[in-house]
């Protein structure tokens, strides 16, 4: 079987392109650097009606971390328009072309649902977008179920917060294990975060690559919500992180939300349409998916971690929760 993966050189293309190739896939990856390019119809088309893909995943996202430099605002929008929303528009339109039968995934976000209130987000929840990121993938949201209606098989997957070791260290999750690692070695002194009090719903990224694949096994297309809906602080993250490695993470972590350009609330996802269609599970829980995360940094783990403990840490101040939690 032919797959085309958009977006193969980040975390969840990387991932999704070695469980595909070790089913015995053919795998066409595109990337920034291409071979083609996804921001292109007609370069969509023509690989399209010479691949006849039986499945196309689209990965590729424009994105920027809050502890990034704002971004110009205009190109912004520009790019994210070009990248989130109209790959699927051009992949669809050359599936109906050719008539190809080639299924998409596209990988949507929790950001098109807005800031958490508290509530768990469901497939029908509504599209409450505060950002360029989650306008621009809420709009490739509503292209699949535009595209569903004329008979192209276009599910989306709508991801919440999914970590692997693959994450840049921009990334928060990132960021605490490579501390954690640092000073367990003595390299570093303290972890500089923005507020402890954020969080996300985070999941393991490999799962959450193995239930993309298993909703284009379906026999109808749809929207699934990717989730544990379980909410962890930045503050739980740490307590974990640091006493798997045996230590005490108030003496090593200080606030400071000079950090951050934004804040976001968290969601949380509700995944129950997912695990009754395909029988999806996580395979690992939060403190597994840390230990993971750790293990691959090269920690060293202790068998009898200290209770966490959740005081205030050596400093305070403002927020880790952002889109690097996605």
């Amino acid at each position: 079987m032919t797959v085309v993966v958009t977006g193969a050189g980040g975390q969840d293309g990387t991932l999704l392109t070695r469980l595909l190739t070790a089913r015995g896939h053919r795998v066409i990856g595109l990337g920034r650097a291409g071979p083609v390019d996804i921001t292109d119809p007609e370069a969509v088309d023509r690989l399209i009606a010479t691949e006849r893909p039986s499945q196309v995943y689209l990965l590729a996202a424009v994105q920027h971390s809050s502890q990034d430099p704002p971004p110009d605002p205009v190109r912004l929008a520009r790019d994210s328009h070009l990248v989130n929303t109209l790959q699927v528009q051009y992949f669809a339109e050359a599936v109906l072309r050719h008539d190809t039968g080639t299924r998409l995934c596209y990988a949507a976000s929790s950001h098109v649902f807005g800031p958490g209130d508290g509530l768990p987000r469901d497939e029908g929840s509504g599209l409450r977008p505060a950002s360029v990121y989650g306008l621009t993938k809420a709009a490739g949201l509503l292209a699949c179920r535009t595209y569903r209606a004329r008979g192209v098989f276009a599910t989306a997957a709508i991801l919440f917060n999914h970590e692997s070791p693959l994450r840049p260290e921009k990334f928060v999750s990132r960021k605490i294990v490579t501390a954690v690692a640092r000073i367990q070695r003595g390299k570093a002194r303290e972890l500089v975060v923005g507020r402890l009090a954020a969080g996300a719903d985070w999941g393991y990224a490999p799962d959450y690559v193995e239930a993309m694949t298993s909703v284009l096994d379906l026999d109808a297309p749809d929207d699934f919500v990717m989730a544990t809906g379980e909410h962890h602080t930045v503050a739980e993250f740490c307590a974990t992180a640091f006493g798997l490695a045996g230590l005490d993470w108030t003496r090593y972590v200080r606030e400071e939300p000079s950090v951050l350009t934004r804040s976001d609330p968290p969601a949380v996802g509700d995944a129950r349409r997912l695990r009754e269609r395909t029988g999806w599970r996580p395979s690992v829980d939060f403190t597994g998916m840390v230990r993971a995360l750790l293990a691959a940094e090269g920690v060293e783990l202790v068998d009898d971690p200290p209770a966490r403990v959740f005081s205030e840490p050596v400093a305070t101040g403002g927020g880790d929760g952002s889109r690097e939690l996605q």
